[in-house]
């Protein structure tokens, strides 16, 4: 091995990887691969997502609700807190009325779109933990004129019990609709699945 060359990855986490490409989500999201971080675990992997109004979303005019990225780290020894070689870290952010942002409950709320998402797609998981901050925005100066926005923005990881994370991938997917406002597919209707590259990975030493 040359100085400087990485091991190849660990087949658990090529498995978790290519897990990711596997999960079934809804037309209004529109999923791409993002640069991985490289200093948080050994391996790691990264997608984006944005949630759009259209039937298909991401296509032409349509307009952007919501936004997120879900990190996949995996370090063979572990991490203090991660219970597990692999964790998950989730990011949404998703405009919202003034009068949802200012309600108390939100936070409680918010928290509980992803667990009940999770439980929902038989996602196993432990060590869950997060942030939901409410975010406004006024303008001043040559902006005063721009309307006031408020946003919530919901920061979580939690540690998957298994390598197929497609039922992850579907709840952080879910987790993003219900805050940009759409509700939930019926049981009986089915998300379409969406094809892209595999996402990138990090490696680290």
């Amino acid at each position: 091995m040359t100085i400087g060359e990485l091991p190849p990855a660990p087949a658990p986490f090529r498995r978790a990887v290519e897990s990711l490409r596997q999960a079934e989500v809804r037309p209004e999201i529109e999923l791409e691969d993002l640069p991985a971080p490289q200093r948080l675990a050994p391996f790691s992997a990264a997608i984006g997502a944005s949630v759009y109004s259209a039937a298909e979303g991401g296509q032409g005019d349509d307009e952007e609700l919501a936004v997120g990225r879900l990190i996949l780290l995996y370090d063979p020894d572990g991490q203090r807190g991660w219970e597990g070689p692999f964790r998950l870290v989730a990011y949404v952010r998703a405009d919202m009325e003034p009068e949802i942002t200012s309600d108390p409950l939100l936070g409680p709320v918010a928290w509980s779109w992803l667990t009940e998402a999770l439980e929902a797609h038989d996602a196993e998981y432990s060590a869950a933990g997060g942030t939901v901050t409410r975010a406004v925005s006024e303008g001043f100066g040559n902006k005063a004129e721009d309307p006031v926005s408020t946003e919530l923005e919901l920061r979580a990881s939690w540690s998957p019990a298994h390598e197929d994370l497609s039922g992850h991938v579907a709840a952080w997917c879910d987790l993003m609709c219900l805050a940009a406002g759409i509700p939930p597919l019926p049981p009986d209707v089915a998300a379409m699945p969406r094809r892209r590259e595999d996402p990138e990975s990090d490696r680290t030493k």
